[in-house]
């Protein structure tokens, strides 16, 4: 069997991997801290600990703390752990893109800076992904207000196709 590879030289998640753990809360693209301290190698507890040592790194607008209505939303279950069992005893922080670049400042390692380059560029694949998104919306419309009524349905149907589903996301299961 082949020797495992030091943390700082195992494969980056690809980008399908970050992708699904980005969710949209507040109006804002976050990532959770569980999520985050999964991709770095790192304990949630390590991770925490790392941004509670440089607090006046993270701003509000950098990172907060979710609401248990938020973390439903998330289909994330929490049950208060009893003290010596490990668990989560609170809600998590949720990291927006800037709080997730300032972590690459605070977790100095080769491993967090090859996963925050990667998480990055999945940030800026989003980012490009809804401005087409916007863009077929608005030529879209554009067409609809050229033709006639008898049209209706063709537009319809690619309007439908764009909304983001309805509901809170769903989890990949296992």
């Amino acid at each position: 069997m082949p020797a495992k590879k030091p943390a700082s030289q195992q494969v980056v998640p690809v980008v399908e991997v970050i992708e699904r753990r980005i969710f949209l809360i507040r109006g804002h693209k976050v990532m959770l801290d569980s999520h985050l301290a999964e991709l770095y190698q790192v304990s949630t507890g390590n991770l925490n600990l790392a941004v509670r040592r440089n607090r006046e790194r993270f701003p509000q607008d950098f990172m907060f703390h979710v609401t248990k209505a938020e973390a439903g939303a998330l289909l994330l279950q929490f049950a208060i752990a009893k003290k010596g069992r490990g668990g989560r005893r609170t809600l998590p922080y949720v990291f927006t893109e800037q709080g997730v670049a300032m972590l690459s400042s605070v977790l100095n390692s080769k491993r967090a800076i090859a996963v925050n380059i990667a998480i990055m560029r999945t940030f800026v694949r989003l980012r490009q992904i809804l401005a087409t998104h916007k863009d077929l919306a608005e030529r879209l419309a554009a067409m609809e207000k050229k033709c006639d009524q008898r049209f209706k349905a063709v537009f319809d149907i690619p309007r439908q196709l764009m909304e983001p589903p309805v509901g809170p996301p769903k989890r990949p299961i296992g």
